[in-house]
């Protein structure tokens, strides 16, 4: 299809996507490794549960974080992209 012809759309690359996901995947698995080792480092005795708590939370703080950035990276490349089209 020509450029002339192709609807416009604001939605990013399949790979910028995939980018996006594998990135929140990474944070959350950070957050989580993050919030079990603080946990783990102030908990004396039975920490089973606590360290459960400190593991879902940073997970979830996380991905929600990176999860913001990647919408706000996306949609400045969208607006960049067409900037350069305009052109």
């Amino acid at each position: 299809m020509n450029q002339q012809q192709r609807p416009l759309s604001a939605l990013p690359s399949v790979f910028a996507r995939v980018v996006a996901f594998v990135s929140i995947l990474i944070a959350g698995v950070a957050g989580a490794l993050i919030g079990f080792t603080l946990v783990d480092l102030q908990c004396q005795g039975d920490c089973d549960i606590p360290n459960s708590i400190g593991l879902i939370c940073g997970a979830i703080t996380g991905a929600i974080g990176m999860g913001i950035v990647a919408v706000l990276v996306l949609r400045a490349t969208g607006e960049w992209k067409e900037l350069e089209d305009r052109k």
